[in-house]
């Protein structure tokens, strides 16, 4: 039996209340990690992380208490967007391990910077999104490069709400629908295609005003967005987001090949299944959601596990910093409707086993021949 890792959380808002708590708890049950010290500037939420159902052991007004805690291994930082940069920076600094929610900087210089940062320190980072930790969509990668739908030409990614009506800090400078929900699906098509190599795309602010925490404010980042990214072998994909969207009836994500399409249903952060149609059959192919209770907080179990085990994470800062530098450039082309190259890569993930990949390899010829 291996020690607890010690967590440390700062930002103790929704996202940690609910989705992070009730992993943590089920990690503490497996007597896998203990909770320390949580931080928030709110005052108010001291009781109720110190309580029952939550159970740390100190509270804090103070982020750098919890990164200088000698008796924290982790820090969980589900703060706003605008402040996660500068407190993963402090982190990695002091040889913590990180979990970092999206996106993992609002700053493209800084996401840099943390990246080199991560090579050198002493902790692990993990930056969310984690949909490519999701059983289905790690099929749905076997299905795509095993060449059950052949040569992927077209994708189609889709992901978008009316907006959160709390949290001005989502409409400031550094906040805006890409990095809040269109990040997931760059995430998604990336981790199934490999690094982007071009963007473009129309992006802008379709909401001027809105009423939030009760009060009417002015719209200072993206709320509508079509990302218009291509690979490699010119296939193109695009990404359809916003904070203008009032219902949906469609696939997350649809991947269009030579001889067949994939689509997967739900969201990707979300999913519920998939289809697949290969013409050889002439039939769609329905599969059921497997893992029906699949968190999209999972990146906090597989770092956990990745700290114990000695490990190194599926989830990389390297694509996460390519899928900020995919949505920087879709907005800067937003502004003046050019296209930008992508400069960063990354090594994409991979999820076949040493007999799966030589079988797909072969399967990938017979295709081509």
């Amino acid at each position: 039996m291996t020690n607890p890792v010690r967590i440390g959380v700062v930002g103790c808002g929704s996202v940690m209340q609910r989705p992070y708590t009730g992993q943590i708890n089920q990690l503490k049950i497996n007597g896998l990690v203990e909770t320390v010290v949580a931080c928030d500037v709110k005052e108010e939420r001291r009781a109720k992380m110190l309580g029952a159902g939550f159970g740390y052991q100190r509270f804090t007004n103070d982020f750098e208490e919890v990164i200088d805690a000698e008796d924290v291994d982790l820090v969980l930082i589900t703060t706003s967007m605008q402040e996660h940069g500068m407190i993963t920076k402090a982190a990695l600094q002091a040889g913590k391990h990180v979990l970092v929610e999206k996106p993992m900087s609002s700053s493209l210089k800084e996401a840099a910077e943390i990246v080199e940062m991560s090579k050198t320190s002493k902790g692990l980072l993990v930056a969310a999104p984690h949909v490519v930790l999701s059983p289905t969509y790690q099929r749905m990668w076997k299905h795509i490069h095993s060449g059950d739908i052949g040569q992927p030409y077209l994708a189609r990614a889709f992901y978008g709400w009316v907006g959160p009506n709390w949290g001005q800090w989502f409409y400031r400078p550094g906040g805006g629908s890409m990095f809040d929900l269109g990040v997931y699906n760059v995430v998604s098509l990336t981790g199934f295609f490999g690094p982007a190599k071009r963007v473009t795309g129309l992006v802008g602010t379709a909401i001027p005003e809105r009423m939030v925490e009760g009060k009417l404010m002015k719209v200072e980042a993206d709320d509508n967005a079509h990302i218009c990214i291509e690979f490699a072998n010119n296939c193109y994909a695009v990404v359809t987001t916003g904070f203008t969207i009032q219902k949906y009836r469609t696939p997350a994500i649809e991947i269009y090949g030579s001889t067949g399409t994939i689509q997967m249903m739900g969201d990707d952060w979300n999913p519920d299944g998939y289809e697949l149609w290969q013409n050889d059959t002439g039939a769609w192919k329905v599969y059921p959601e497997t893992h029906p209770n699949w968190p999209w907080t999972d990146g906090i179990n597989h770092l956990v596990d990745c700290i114990i085990h000695g490990k190194k994470p599926i989830v990389t800062p390297e694509h996460a910093y390519h899928a900020i530098e995919i949505m920087e450039a879709a907005r800067a082309a937003g502004k003046d409707g050019q296209r930008r190259d992508i400069e960063s890569t990354f090594t994409p993930p991979q999820f076949f086993t040493a007999e799966e990949q030589a079988e797909a390899a072969h399967l990938r010829h017979d295709t081509a021949n």
